[in-house]
């Protein structure tokens, strides 16, 4: 990089992380999770506000630079949250938490699906493989996002009641078939490293993970030093690189090195540093997301966003509150369960983007995406308010307010770390 091109990475870097900040906190005193503000201090920079001069402030040379930094923070922060996963979140409710995220996914993505086969011939910029574009959309309808769920739930202090556990096993089901999906798709259009086949590796990569390193790690984290925090951070880092060299995204790969990751009392200590690192690198991902929103306020382009709102709000609701109801839950919890899993936000920002990236969306799409994740989760505090004041009108307790009868502590999770989500 020359000089000149330093010096403005630098700028932008100040630019982002400050104005990050400040956005941030202003969603979160107006009790929305910090992402919102984030993610529209990205559009704000982007063309939708700024038109062409988005790219001075921003300049093209540095947008891969800014992109590389903002997945090193994705990376540390799935890590995180996979460190941090309460694994009786998923044994606890039986069988039941994996029906309803297939229930919750499955209205979502057969409406995204039909959506898609409208939309293919004027959104889709390779129509010979229109099947992968079919697919993708479902899939990014069916999303929920575990990272701002797991926000919103620690804010209003679900987190350790039925309904608060209960949601996050069926988001955690859920991101887990979602990314199998998106896998499936990347290797639809054979845009993966090498042969679909490889993605089966991933079974055998997982119990290389358990067997080998998991047993390696208790010998090296009691050590809590730099050089234990790098163990952490490049064993993250690592397993990222292998689940994308095996055709999934590095998320994946960086949860699953969480999960594996043994809890110790040297491990809290040595998360923390590496959750440091993620917040402050976090926030870049979400801008240069929004650096590609350029959604144009005509009346094609609103129209676009009204129908794809409709779709992706009717079919997790309706999905979810159905499984719900099936699963033999009141009507109450699966209300509440309904409108918590029309969160969306890091996750689906992740499936778009991947998206854009493999030519699956073009930009308009993509824009009116990005638009619904943020006007669907910025929804969910409001909408779980409003709820809440209803039943209380008709009885002295509330299902979000009751704790579990059989107390369990709630996960230290990675936002309660002070990590933006």
């Amino acid at each position: 990089m020359t000089s000149h091109q330093i010096a403005f990475l630098l700028l932008d870097l100040a630019l982002v992380l400050s104005g990050c900040a400040l956005l941030g906190a202003l969603a979160t005193r107006m009790g929305q999770p910090a992402v919102i503000g984030e993610i529209l201090g990205g559009i704000l920079l982007g063309p939708t506000v700024l038109g062409s001069w988005s790219h001075t402030v921003v300049p093209d040379g540095i947008r891969p630079v800014l992109t590389g930094i903002g997945n090193v923070g994705v990376a540390l922060f799935m890590f995180g949250l996979g460190l941090e996963f309460h694994r009786s979140a998923l044994r606890g409710g039986g069988r039941r938490p994996a029906g309803i995220a297939i229930g919750s996914m499955l209205l979502p993505f057969v409406l995204g699906s039909l959506l898609g086969v409208v939309l293919v011939a004027t959104h889709y910029r390779h129509p010979p493989d229109s099947t992968a574009f079919v697919l993708f959309l479902g899939i990014a309808m069916s999303v929920t996002a575990f990272p701002v769920l797991s926000r919103i739930l620690t804010d209003r202090r679900m987190a350790d009641t039925e309904v608060g556990m209960l949601a996050m096993a069926v988001a955690a089901a859920g991101d887990i078939l979602a990314w199998s999906g998106l896998a499936g798709v990347i290797a639809l259009v054979g845009r993966t490293s090498g042969a679909p086949w490889l993605v089966a590796l991933v079974v055998p990569f997982a119990l290389f993970l358990v067997c080998v390193v998991q047993p390696l790690l208790r010998v090296l984290l009691p050590v809590d030093s730099p050089t234990a925090v790098a163990y952490l951070s490049g064993g993250a880092l690592a397993c990222g690189a292998v689940t994308e060299l095996l055709g999934l995204h590095f998320i994946f790969g960086t949860f699953l090195f969480g999960l594996i990751t043994p809890r110790i009392p040297a491990t809290e200590r040595l998360a923390e540093k590496v959750f440091g690192i993620s917040r402050l690198l976090l926030p870049t991902y979400f801008v240069v997301a929004g650096l590609q929103v350029n959604l144009g306020l005509t009346s094609s382009a609103l129209g676009l966003l009204a129908i794809i709102v409709l779709v992706a709000v009717v079919g997790k609701v309706a999905g979810t509150y159905g499984a719900a109801r099936m699963s033999k839950l009141p009507p109450e919890t699966s209300t509440v369960l309904a409108v918590l899993m029309n969160t969306r936000g890091l996750t689906e920002l992740i499936v778009l983007t991947t998206g854009l990236k493999l030519g699956l969306i073009d930009q308009e799409l993509y824009s009116a995406m990005v638009i619904m994740a943020l006007l669907t989760t910025a929804a969910t505090g409001p909408l779980l308010t409003l709820y809440n004041r209803r039943l209380r009108a008709a009885t002295p307790a509330t299902v979000t307010d009751t704790p579990r009868s059989a107390p369990v502590p709630a996960p230290q999770h990675a936002e309660e770390k002070g990590l933006h989500t």
